[in-house]
């Protein structure tokens, strides 16, 4: 069953008429020798034009998307503002949400709906989405991720325990928890890490007998599955018979194996040699984490007062200050990491926020020496430099008196600040004004016409060559000057001198001098900029 929802046939293909935009370099906010998109990345501006932005440097290179969307609880003061060519739907779209909203449920989904289309193009094939929701929306954000990305790719809802005490002045019930809901983008792919164990879970590990494999945990033998060969007397030690498991279960294991562990090692019947026996598990033996499990309780992924603190400290507030209404904890995030991510995966927050998952990113490259890169996108103008990105730049150079001597000293890394630029507009291309560079168009039309990944270290100005899909070589004659521009076509020398190859070449220029006989000839097929690239993609399918 879908969900229903006001708005909704104006912004289920909404992501597809979304203009790709400039991703312009401010290099004085950035902590970078040079900024570049492959370097962590902070991103201001709206997050579904950035989102589309990105796709063709990042497209199916994010193995983990961490997000945490407005919760819509009527409080929040946001507003709907993509520009969905709708007139009538505009007046509708453009109103702030607040809880006397009626309808604000349905502009929630049409603003989460494209959004999460484009997160999971994103997404690795062995990539998932944990998105942070609490009950106004979880709902709602269940129906459209099983939309987006099938409901055979439901993972888990995790139960975030955030609050350390409870609200006393709640009306009905203290609400100590919110969610984080997690689909894969391929659930048969994806596969958790385990979580480190803790210094109490090691504590329980112990060697009363000096075993020469090492600590270990007694593991009880007997259990209530039914097991037919699971009933037969044990003899400990001592000479005492044990006629049987207690009652209403069986033993584990039957006689035979029983006997195997026996000789082993491997049965424990206590100091006194006459306690009902257990299995001994060697540390040494066991796998080196624990299965993450779907309660994460304030103590293990931090509270929400805790978050507080932690980038009151880090920015330096008074207590009387608040930087940030609803904080994530880094411990939370960093927990998500963990079970997420590679040592050299890609990180999304397209809801950036304060900057926590930068800031989970770079403590947890700091303690296991991983190569993680975070991708931050935060709307708004307003902090996204002096909040979202200034944490970061904080956390990278050393917060001085912070409790975890890591962050004190300062978590090192670099990124890149980046503010979104002009959409690239075809009129703008006729016009000749707003040009993008040649490597920011190259990506778009490689991006756009082959939908594969772009890499911009396969240019090739000399030749024109930007790039190999699976089926073609792809070229673009073009120069960002306005001059060079008015004088450059495809012409028959320009095809001569082309890498020759067995494959079919895509050529993007402004113009050709040659008919379709030349083109077939050299293999070409030609692609007139600005950007008649949906109408290509076509040809070349038939």
């Amino acid at each position: 069953m879908r969900l229903q929802f006001k708005g909704q046939v104006f912004v289920e293909n909404h992501h597809l008429a979304v203009p790709y935009h400039e991703l312009k370099a401010v290099r004085s906010k950035s902590v970078s020798p040079k900024a570049s998109l492959h370097d962590n990345l902070i991103i201001q501006g709206d997050n579904l034009a950035a989102l589309k932005a990105l796709l063709p440097t990042y497209h199916g290179k994010v193995k983990c998307i961490c997000i945490d969307p407005p919760y819509n609880t009527g409080n929040e003061g946001w507003a709907y503002s993509d520009r969905v060519n709708s007139p009538m739907m505009q007046d509708w779209f453009g109103k702030v949400v607040d809880r006397d909203d009626l309808t604000r449920h349905d502009k929630w989904c049409c603003m989460m709906l494209p959004r999460l289309k484009l997160l999971r193009e994103l997404l690795t094939d062995d990539g998932a989405i944990f998105v942070s929701i609490d009950d106004n929306e979880v709902h709602s954000l269940r129906y459209l991720l099983d939309d987006v990305y099938g409901r055979e790719n439901f993972v888990t809802t995790i139960v975030w325990h955030k609050m350390d005490s409870p609200k006393n002045t709640a009306i009905h019930f203290s609400e100590d928890h919110d969610y984080i809901v997690v689909y894969a983008r391929n659930a048969a792919k994806w596969r958790s890490n385990p979580l480190p164990r803790s210094a109490k879970m090691l504590a329980r590990y112990k060697n009363p007998d000096n075993d020469p494999r090492g600590r270990w945990l007694l593991s009880d033998l007997a259990a209530r599955n039914k097991y037919v060969q699971g009933r037969y007397p044990i003899t400990t030690p001592t000479g005492r018979v044990i006629k049987g498991p207690p009652a209403g279960s069986y033993w584990r294991v039957n006689k035979e194996r029983f006997a195997e562990l026996e000789k082993d090692g491997r049965i424990w019947y206590g100091k006194t040699g006459d306690n009902r026996p257990g299995i001994k598990r060697f540390l040494s033996e066991v796998r080196s984490g624990v299965v993450p499990q779907t309660y994460w309780h304030w103590k293990d992924a931090g509270s929400t007062r805790n978050a507080k603190q932690e980038i009151s400290k880090v920015m330096s507030l008074g207590p009387s200050q608040d930087a940030f209404v609803t904080p994530k904890p880094s411990k939370l995030l960093k927990r998500i990491l963990q079970i997420a991510t590679d040592k050299d995966s890609i990180v999304l927050d397209s809801f950036a926020g304060s900057g926590t998952t930068a800031h989970a990113v770079l403590a947890l490259n700091k303690e296991d020496g991983g190569n993680r890169r975070f991708v931050l996108i935060e709307c708004e103008e307003d902090y996204a430099d002096t909040l979202t990105a200034e944490r970061v730049r904080r956390v990278i150079k050393g917060v001085p008196g912070a409790k975890d001597k890591a962050l004190e000293a300062g978590l090192g890394g670099t990124f890149s600040y980046f503010k979104l630029g002009k959409p690239m507009r075809r009129e703008s291309m006729l016009k000749a004004s707003g040009l993008p560079d040649y490597e920011r168009l190259a990506g778009y039309v490689f991006f756009t016409a082959t939908g594969e990944e772009f890499e911009p270290e396969a240019i090739n100005r000399d030749t024109w060559f930007i790039g190999a899909s699976q089926l073609y070589d792809v070229f673009l004659i073009y120069d960002a000057d306005t001059e060079a521009l008015k004088n450059m076509a495809l012409t028959l020398d320009i095809a001569r001198k082309l890498p020759s190859g067995e494959r079919r070449r895509l050529v993007f220029a402004p113009t050709k001098y040659m008919d379709s006989e030349l083109l077939h000839k050299h293999r070409i097929t030609f692609a007139q900029l600005p950007f008649e690239i949906y109408e290509t993609v076509e040809k070349l399918v038939k």
